[in-house]
């Protein structure tokens, strides 16, 4: 067989100087070096590597930087190693105990305190929030816009957007006041587009105040939160839209089926519209009948007398030492 080594090698799949170091093996080293250990010619020694660390040290004590310290020893006509060898010297110094403390934001800053809001009716507290609808492309997600009215769950304002941005919010937000009314409160948490400048000075306009979640805190905008998972673990959800108008298209008939068909646990089972306009009460009446004609007809099948849930008298966010509710069936009867 004839050909060149280089052919012979690469049909092995064996690179040339790993045949090269296995037809010519280096000797052995009874104690190597660690590179870290070797002497190089662009190496600090150590005289030059103590005299870095004192001023360091020196300068920790002061309350000065690293930083700091070699610039002024810059300053003073004196170069000893560059600005990241200085920092290197300073990761090694065995004693960081003099090595000033730079205050976080999230450690100076003061608690936030948790906001509270109250609705005893539709159209006092509406919360909105921002979601990704997944696409099929790495670090691309549609953005999904929504307002919910957090006394009936009922969905005021959505859109879909390839981008989130305080002028189309604000957007949405005139049509659902156009549509809706005004409500009392508007919640959101704390992003970039609920707390802009342009977003907060067309609220302040129409007299509505805004609060926003704290820091790290999910629990502060249940209801939104809640609103986007039953979007998505809808069983005919779709996981993943290709273009804008799909996710649009499926958005656009999501909201009339949640506000109108879909039967909300957090409201006894109502719908968001029912709960809203109050047409509840009419349909809580028909429950009550079947559900007590149902009793009458097998009592033993029950402990005692069933009482047929209704949506709660208020809804909060942060409510604190929150009372016991009436049972819906004596309120309704009261009423």
């Amino acid at each position: 067989m004839t050909g060149s080594q280089r052919q012979a090698l690469m049909l092995a799949g064996v690179s040339r100087s790993t045949w090269h170091y296995r037809a010519h093996p280096r000797a052995g080293i009874t104690s190597p070096i660690p590179h870290k250990d070797r002497a190089y010619r662009s190496r600090i020694d150590l005289v030059d590597r103590a005299v870095i660390a004192g001023k360091i040290t020196s300068g920790w004590e002061a309350g000065h930087s690293v930083d700091h310290t070699f610039a002024s020893t810059w300053d003073e006509g004196i170069m000893i190693a560059s600005r990241r060898s200085w920092w290197r010297i300073a990761a090694d110094i065995v004693d960081q105990s003099a090595r000033p403390i730079v205050p976080t934001r999230r450690g100076s800053s003061a608690p936030r305190q948790a906001p509270v809001l109250v609705a005893t009716g539709p159209n006092q507290v509406w919360s909105w929030d921002i979601t990704d609808l997944r696409s099929p492309w790495r670090g691309v997600a549609f953005k999904a816009y929504s307002i919910i009215d957090i006394y009936s769950r009922k969905l005021v304002g959505c859109r879909v957007e390839t981008r989130e941005a305080d002028n189309l919010a604000v957007e949405m937000f005139q049509t659902a006041f156009a549509e809706h009314g005004l409500p009392q409160f508007v919640h959101a948490d704390s992003g970039p587009a609920m707390r802009s400048t342009l977003l907060k000075d067309f609220l302040h306009d129409f007299g509505i105040a805004q609060t926003h979640n704290r820091p790290r805190v999910s629990n502060d905008n249940p209801f939104s939160e809640s609103e986007f998972r039953t979007m998505k673990y809808r069983p005919n959800y779709p996981g993943t839209f290709h273009t804008l108008d799909q996710a649009r298209a499926f958005v656009a008939s999501y909201v009339p089926w949640y506000n109108q068909n879909h039967k909300h646990s957090g409201i006894a089972l109502f719908s968001p519209d029912e709960v809203h306009n109050g047409s509840w009460r009419t349909l809580w009446w028909h429950r009550d009948r079947t559900q007590q004609a149902y009793y009458a007809s097998h009592p033993e099948r029950f402990r005692a007398r069933p009482a047929t849930p209704a949506p709660a008298d208020i809804v909060s966010i942060n409510r604190p030492e929150q009372p016991e509710n009436e049972k819906p069936l004596e309120r309704l009867h009261a009423a």
